[in-house]
């Protein structure tokens, strides 16, 4: 070897180390400051608090407003607990037993009106996810994320700790979500619905029902130099033609996130050659709810329904062939808890063989008095969006197998998950999203008693499983016990799923800088350093 004289070395460390600073800052000299993104939206929501809604309606457009404690990183389209990054906590540290989870808070973070953000804040927010605020939420969504979470104590301004009543690894990924955002203290629950403070990279402006949605730069967001944007502008159209029309027009940057079926993608880049589409699965599926009363509260009849499903005739009709069928937890490899898939076409209703389940399920109706010379006839409620709607045509279809006629229902936005709640359907064709991909967030929302299944479901054995997967920390381990719980749920006809979506987004090549989620529709929508090149 020829030796290499120490003043050439050290040039030739300079030359790199320069070279590795203009790889570093080349792409920040191309980020453009401005601009207005453009964005469809496709319905009017009752409210802008995230806490108090459950669907993306809300929660994309207001996720820029806000921020949470800590996030899942949003340019990994696969959300996971290594993709975890600090937020509004600078970091976080488990207790020895894993019950307390500290978080040290960053001092230097305003709310939009200007106050402080500070520990008092973060226990005000559990305080109202726990129900024991002065004034309260109307709707909890996420009241049944934190049920582990036994009080919050705060350390001067700056630390807060989650006191839990049992260890919980996976609690991180509930805080990650989109739909955790941090609430100030000092304005109320009702004003949040209407005009929310956050301290986020956008401010809220205005929201104009059935019109549009305003978001404005935050100029002393506590990250410099962001956001890119000036702002953000969403447009209520709900009719899906008509706002395909108007992206591919010039009229919008982006089209609403999910919301162009795989077919129309085709069309879409057919008229518009240069658009970024992005077709992503979604922790989203379709699903059959039963109102527990005659003739649903008898487990054979909603057995029945469930063995009627062609679950593959709806992946190819509503999907172009490019959807998923799973079962509770989103189908694996993109989500991260679904069973192999020999061990989901052993469950009732998954046999592939479709005709040999449908005689089946004609057998238990004739049992149940029905059949070809007496049918049951009902209504089949569903949102009156163009994803419920399509699909509860087949489904409808579908039930006829079964000797059951069932009536559409068309049910707006504002009033469909409140009519729900109160159990007011015979029958029903809905959407269930998950906020996270992790049992934690799905299981106990979802399926546990008292918890969220709109079919009151209480099954105290599947409740202990759901208690165990929780506190397992081997993570092959708590996997097996979610595939069991799976298998329970599917047996016992809750809320069957019929199969996970897939969603096209488009957006113009001057958009720079988007991330698609692939298991969390609620997660990608912060936009701090997504910007404009025009």
């Amino acid at each position: 070897m020829i030796p290499v004289p120490s003043a050439i070395r050290s040039v030739a460390r300079l030359f790199l180390l320069a070279a590795g600073l203009c790889a570093v800052a080349l792409p920040a000299l191309a980020q453009k400051q401005g601009g207005v993104l453009r964005v469809t939206h496709r319905d009017s929501p009752s409210s802008m608090s995230i806490h108090e809604e459950g669907t993306i309606s809300v929660s994309a457009p207001m996720m820029g407003v806000f921020n949470n404690l800590v996030l899942f990183d949003q340019h990994k389209p696969q959300n996971s607990l290594d993709g975890i990054v600090p937020e509004l906590a600078k970091s976080w540290a488990w207790s020895a037993d894993g019950k307390q989870l500290t978080f040290a808070l960053r001092d230097d973070v305003k709310w939009h009106d200007g106050k402080p953000f500070t520990s008092a804040d973060v226990k005000c927010t559990f305080d109202l996810l726990a129900g024991t605020a002065k004034e309260n939420f109307k709707l909890n969504f996420r009241k049944g994320w934190y049920a582990n979470v036994e009080s919050v104590s705060v350390s001067g301004p700056h630390e807060a700790v989650l006191h839990l009543k049992r260890p919980q690894p996976g609690l991180l990924a509930l805080l990650a979500s989109g739909l955790t955002p941090m609430y100030p203290c000092h304005v109320s629950p009702r004003d949040m619905r209407q005009a929310p403070v956050g301290t986020g990279p956008f401010k809220f402006v205005e929201y104009r029902a059935n019109q549009s949605i305003k978001l404005v730069r935050n100029p002393n967001y506590w990250k410099p130099g962001l956001p890119y944007l000036d702002g953000v502008e969403w447009t209520i159209i709900p009719n899906r033609s008509t706002a395909i029309l108007a992206f591919v027009a010039g009229k919008f940057d982006m089209t609403f996130p999910y919301e162009i079926t795989v077919p129309l993608v085709a069309d879409v880049k057919k008229q518009m050659p240069d658009a970024m589409c992005d077709i992503s699965p979604l922790n989203v599926a379709a699903n059959v709810l039963m109102n527990p009363s005659p003739p649903f509260d008898d487990l054979d009849m909603r057995r029945a329904v469930a063995m009627t499903l062609d679950r593959k005739g709806f992946v190819d009709i509503m999907t172009d062939g490019k959807g998923d069928i799973g079962g509770a937890m989103q189908p694996l490899p993109e989500g991260r808890w679904g069973m192999p898939a020999e061990m989901q076409r052993a469950m009732p209703g998954y046999d592939p063989d479709v005709a040999a389940s449908r005689e089946k399920a004609r057998a238990i109706m004739v049992a149940h008095g029905y059949g070809p010379a007496k049918r049951l006839s009902l209504k089949l409620a569903t949102r009156n969006l163009p994803a419920y709607r399509d699909a509860s045509v087949i489904l409808i279809s579908q039930l006829k197998e079964i000797y059951i006629d069932a009536e559409l229902e068309l049910v707006e936005t504002a009033i469909w998950v409140p009519k729900l709640i109160r159990r007011e359907y015979q029958i029903a064709l809905s959407m269930v999203g998950n906020g996270v991909d992790d049992p934690d967030q799905n299981y106990p929302e979802n399926y546990v008693c008292g918890s969220r299944t709109y079919m009151d479901y209480c099954n105290k054995d599947l409740d202990a499983l759901v208690l165990r997967q929780s506190m397992e920390a081997d993570q092959t381990k708590r996997k097996e016990i979610a595939w069991e719980i799976d298998r329970k749920i599917t047996g016992e006809a809750v809320r069957p799923m019929i199969y996970y979506l897939r969603g096209g987004t488009c957006w113009r090549p001057e958009v720079k800088n988007m991330t698609i989620m692939v298991n969390s529709i609620f997660n990608g929508w912060r936009w701090e350093d997504v910007w404009l090149d025009r």
